[in-house]
């Protein structure tokens, strides 16, 4: 009789509401997007916004820093750059390796990324510093075009922007992010571009201070998004409304960007638990 397959080990963390299962292993396996849609199935899987592999450096992926990440959403589809998956995979790395505190250099398609980690007085919560990059110009549509489906669902749009940090983001500034149907608009505005987009609602809520909701492009409504809120600050800041250290309000909580070159990102992450499930059965790449 053959041998049932070995377990595969994960672990769960979220950063402000926004979960990931991270997946520390040698290789990338094949069936990676039938894995991060299975696990991260909030009704027959064990629920997720995305899914983690944690690789070695190598001739087989980036040979650059001290790990590479590669991140899937929950649809499958892959992502460059998670500000909040970062900081919980940079968590993950740290009980792997059974130290409180940890400086890593991560690989992502977005280049090498830096984190922090340092403990808290919280039982499995740390504080994470990450390095986002410099937010770039996104994607450009047509304007007249993305101004009538903006104004569609979404009439009390101010003005918009787009953005790209790894990942295309549109960022909307609005009298109150509250009072937007995000499922209505965001999925709206997201199918304007040819490759998707986040597409964030934001306003001014006090000094140097902004309140964001976020539509994530293969996630839908997610309660917070770490690339979203680097971009929404660089954004804010360039339109003169916050000075450069800027508290981002998101529903599962605050995280603060510090913008520059590169901008950084700091927040909590949580473990949530370590998990053992059953081999799918691909192999490796």
């Amino acid at each position: 009789m053959a041998s049932a397959p070995t377990p595969i080990r994960l672990s769960k963390h979220h950063g402000l509401g926004n979960d990931f299962l991270v997946c520390l292993t040698e290789h990338l396996p094949l069936d990676a997007v039938t894995r991060a849609r299975t696990w991260c199935d909030r009704r027959t899987g064990i629920g997720a916004d995305g899914l983690i592999f944690g690789l070695p450096p190598g001739p087989n992926h980036d040979d650059e820093g001290d790990i590479v990440m590669r991140l899937f959403n929950s649809d499958g589809s892959p992502a460059a750059l998670s500000g909040n998956g970062l900081r919980c995979f940079a968590q993950a790395v740290a009980r792997a390796q059974g130290v409180a505190d940890l400086h890593l250099k991560v690989s992502t398609p977005a280049g090498v990324r830096e984190c922090t980690v340092h403990d808290t007085d919280e039982p499995h919560v740390v504080t994470a510093t990450v390095d986002m990059g410099v937010v770039r110009p996104g994607p450009a549509p047509d304007v007249a075009e993305l101004m009538e489906v903006v104004g569609a669902p979404v009439a009390s749009v101010k003005r918009w922007e787009t953005g790209d940090i790894g990942n295309p983001h549109v960022v909307c500034e609005v009298d109150d992010p509250d009072e937007i149907d995000l499922a209505l608009a965001g999925p709206a505005i997201e199918a304007h571009f040819d490759d998707g987009a986040n597409v964030h609602f934001v306003s001014v809520s006090g000094a140097d201070e902004i309140s964001l909701r976020v539509w994530e492009r293969g996630a839908g409504i997610t309660n917070a998004c770490g690339t979203g809120a680097t971009v929404s600050a660089d954004v804010f800041h360039r339109w003169g409304l916050v000075d450069r250290k800027v508290i981002v309000r998101m529903p599962g909580g605050d995280a603060l960007v510090d913008v520059g070159d590169p901008t950084t990102l700091t927040g909590p992450a949580t473990h949530v638990a370590d998990l053992l499930v059953p081999d799918l059965g691909g192999p490796g790449a």
